[in-house]
């Protein structure tokens, strides 16, 4: 071998171990910035669960007439200890709210003291009135033919006890990109939840995707391809080690006709922390047989040895 040829094999492997140095510093990187990336949507979870879900402190049903609250426990709807007694009734006539607080009672609407009977609106409107009565916050709920209060603590010990979610190990196997098939028309999908309500829910279209060698597909549930879409699933592992009535998936928006499934973001609705959500449940369009040992695990309670 002549000095040249020596010279273009040390190029070719100097040029290799370059491009491989900046292939593993390329991969290093990407790895960090999905760790950082997880971690972030770990840490919101945890908010949104905070802010919104450990602060539920109960969920009633209005019966069609007066339907008196407080913290008496002969009250229709029963609020924390702490609340007045008797602190005033929700009035339910022809699928209308009306909020009548007692006298001495101080409530704040929209941070306005409330002074005589006022209207709420409920959930469904996309604007609902939240009636402040110290740390608690109550507002009027729609599922299906039910109407309801719910309330929640500010102050709820909940928050301060939550130890945090549990997860598997990232396992980028269970990162996958997924076929998106969009519905053709406006179709719906029945949808269980835990209150025992069956709703229509609009379909933005189904993923198809290939896990352990095998062709699988899930359907959106009210979600969209230009903001993402939401999925509802199960899988074997809800029988053991993560929680049994399903969990959640949300996805970055459609391109090109793909979308990327994480199975690390996979996460327990809200029932998993509070009785008082009203979670949807997998349809049964949703229901995979393959085993999804990826995102959020759910410590069962023990259960007591006789």
């Amino acid at each position: 071998m002549n000095w040249k040829q020596t010279h273009s094999v040390f190029v070719c492997v100097a040029v290799a171990a370059t491009l491989g140095q900046t292939l593993a510093f390329a991969q290093t990187a990407g790895d960090a910035a999905y760790r950082s990336s997880l971690e972030k949507w770990k840490i919101e979870l945890v908010a949104d669960r905070s802010q919104n879900w450990l602060t539920l402190a109960g969920l009633f049903w209005l019966k069609p007439g007066q339907n008196t609250f407080g913290s008496d426990t002969g009250n229709a709807v029963v609020l924390p200890k702490g609340a007045k007694p008797w602190a005033g009734e929700f009035d339910l006539w022809d699928g209308k709210v009306t909020l009548r607080a007692s006298p001495g009672v101080h409530a704040m609407v929209a941070g306005r003291p409330v002074t005589g009977p006022t209207l709420l609106q409920a959930d469904t409107s996309g604007h609902p009135t939240v009636v402040e009565l110290g740390s608690l916050r109550l507002h009027v709920i729609v599922r299906g033919s039910r109407i309801g209060i719910r309330v929640k603590d500010l102050d709820s010990p909940a928050v301060r006890k939550y130890a945090g979610p549990s997860f598997y190990p990232i396992n980028l196997a269970y990162r996958v990109t997924a076929k998106f098939v969009p519905a053709t028309e406006k179709r719906t999908v029945m949808v269980p939840d835990v209150i025992g309500d069956i709703t229509p829910t609009p379909v933005a279209g189904e993923v198809d995707f290939q896990l352990e060698g095998k062709e699988l597909r899930l359907t959106d549930l009210g979600g969209s391809a230009s903001k993402g879409l939401f999925l509802v699933f199960s899988d074997p592992t809800n029988k053991t080690e993560t929680y049994h009535a399903g969990r959640f998936l949300d996805t970055g928006p459609v391109a090109h006709g793909t979308v990327v499934l994480d199975f690390n973001r996979a996460y327990n609705p809200p029932c998993s922390v509070t009785r008082f959500a009203t979670c949807p449940l997998p349809p049964k369009e949703n229901r995979l047989e393959v085993a999804i040992p990826a995102g959020e695990k759910f410590e069962r309670p023990q259960r007591r040895r006789r």
